[in-house]
């Protein structure tokens, strides 16, 4: 490394001295992504209020959401449109509800409800998303944190587990351009969880395609269809597959999608009926009206390919210059976030400086369950929100703060 600790203590306390006020922390869509969508606070018109068949939207009923939409969605997620349902605004709900579910009522095939699986468990995969984590953590769930191998999943353990512990009832999976990682699950390593042999009968994989279609190249990869393979692998009721248009068009008020079996829809829709008369139909029309069809989407979301691309290529590059030899990092092809390893034992501590010297980061942990990277090495980097600018700036000092926690006398 060319940079003693003293200079890079000069560095910092010339960043500490310019009261920053940098933000890395969530992957939200910057102001120019939500502008592309901001026909939807228009739309659908005074009078148009109607679906193709001519039900009136503005009135009670619809469970299962605008046919529409779903025939949308159901080209690109690969789920059929009757086993697609369209919700409220946000696909975290609808998992939060699922689970909820589960430990009330269990699940078809299941010999019971889950609140009553002593040391109930859920496997981890990590690096991963901090908010499935949650709803574990606030519903007294054990999570199994399972490491990626070589990036990739290690599916030698995960088969070992679930095929030994009958607590273990789910997986978290975010398949196509993991959270942080960027990883893509291959047709593989699909197969293999939807086949593999579980201690429980009603083993679940909880399936976030939340970025199914947030592609930054050229190379689009389609969305596999896990419950094709799961059918096939005589497991049709393992995956519960969720989305919604949150990063598509405006977070606050997008739709949240459930895919599943035959059994596993009418679960949750008898499930769901005692909580709600049906989702906001007017808002999945204008939806409809905004996106029109499923190559609409598509070219919808390379419009936020053009904005979002270059903001992962300016983190990539100052990266590459200033921590080639010290850190590793991913280098997704889409999704919303860089997965940052530094020194093991130094992430906590890079991460504090940084929040002193005025750049939020994501707190150290964030990606393991409870907050406890055993490593103390990875960090999110979320490059969507900021300007390319402050972007820059945040993503530079964060080298500086990496390097001085890596740094010895």
């Amino acid at each position: 490394m060319s940079e003693t600790r003293t200079d890079l203590q000069r560095q910092y306390d010339t960043l500490r001295a310019r009261n920053l006020g940098l933000d890395l922390t969530r992957g939200k869509p910057s102001p120019e992504q939500l502008d592309l969508s901001n026909a939807l606070l228009s739309l659908p018109g005074e009078h148009d209020y109607r679906d193709a068949s001519g039900t009136d939207l503005r009135n009670y009923g619809g469970a299962d959401g605008l046919t529409e939409l779903r025939e949308i969605f159901a080209e690109l997620l690969a789920v059929p449109v009757a086993q697609l349902l369209a919700l409220g605004n946000a696909s975290l709900a609808v998992m939060h509800d699922s689970v909820v579910d589960a430990l009330l009522h269990g699940v078809p095939g299941g010999s019971g409800p889950w609140r009553d699986v002593q040391d109930l468990a859920f496997l981890c995969p990590v690096p991963g998303y901090d908010r499935h984590f949650s709803i574990c953590e606030s519903l007294g769930i054990r999570m199994i944190p399972v490491p990626f191998v070589n990036g990739r999943l290690d599916l030698d353990t995960i088969a070992r587990l679930v095929a030994e512990d009958p607590a273990i009832r789910g997986m978290w999976c975010v398949p196509m351009y993991s959270n942080p990682t960027g990883l893509v699950y291959t047709v593989e390593e699909v197969e293999a969880l939807v086949g593999m042999p579980t201690a429980a009968p009603d083993f679940r994989l909880f399936w976030d395609n939340a970025y199914a279609v947030h592609h930054l190249t050229d190379d689009e990869p389609p969305v596999i269809d896990v419950l094709g393979a799961a059918a096939t692998a005589g497991h049709p009721d393992r995956p519960l597959v969720f989305a919604s248009t949150s990063k598509i068009t405006l977070p606050g008020a997008g739709v949240a999608f459930l895919g599943g079996s035959a059994d596993n829809i009418a679960w949750f829709r008898r499930h769901s009926a005692a909580q709600t008369i049906g989702p906001d139909k007017i808002n999945q029309l204008r939806h409809v009206r905004l996106l029109k069809s499923a190559d609409g989407v598509r070219r919808h979301m390379r419009a936020h390919r053009a904005i979002v691309e270059p903001r992962f290529a300016a983190v990539l590059a100052i990266l590459e210059r200033r921590l080639t030899g010290v850190a590793t990092w991913s280098r997704p092809a889409g999704g919303y976030f860089i997965s940052l390893d530094v020194a093991p034992g130094t992430a906590a501590a890079a991460i504090a400086l940084a929040k002193e010297a005025g750049i939020a980061v994501t707190p150290a942990g964030s990606t393991w369950p409870h907050r406890n990277d055993l490593v103390d090495s990875n960090i999110r980097i979320a490059p969507t929100f900021p300007s390319i600018e402050e972007l820059e700036a945040a993503i530079d000092a964060l080298c500086t703060c990496v390097l001085l926690a890596s740094a010895v006398d």
